[in-house]
């Protein structure tokens, strides 16, 4: 099943969940805000993304800015960063089975859809 880790806040995360309900796919909406991955969880998210977590961070985020930019962080100190202010998370991610992206722009999901 596709799952889409969504912010409501997010007009891309917004235009993304639109593209996957008019898909006709089942799907779940996970809103990470609320429902904040676990460690494993966020550990899987980024394995099948293949990137670094450090690529799966909004950089430009002041709590970002403020607390962590230029720290020298191991790749657990990072996921432990996102999973405490998980408004650090990158989004909308888009899972289907094992092929995971950050769906920015929308053409990346659409890809694995």
């Amino acid at each position: 099943m596709i799952q889409i880790y969504h912010n409501s806040r997010c007009g891309k995360s917004r235009e993304c969940l639109a593209f996957i309900e008019d898909s006709g796919k089942e799907f779940e909406v996970i809103k990470y805000l609320e429902n904040v991955p676990t460690l494993d969880e966020l550990k899987s998210i980024i394995k099948k993304l293949d990137i670094k977590p450090i690529e799966l961070v909004r950089q430009k985020e002041k709590i970002w800015i403020d607390n962590f930019k230029n720290k020298t962080m191991s790749n657990d100190e990072i996921i432990q960063a996102m999973i405490l202010n998980p408004i650090l998370i990158e989004r909308p991610i888009v899972i289907n089975g094992n092929n995971a992206v950050i769906a920015r722009p929308l053409e990346k999901a659409i890809a694995i859809i």
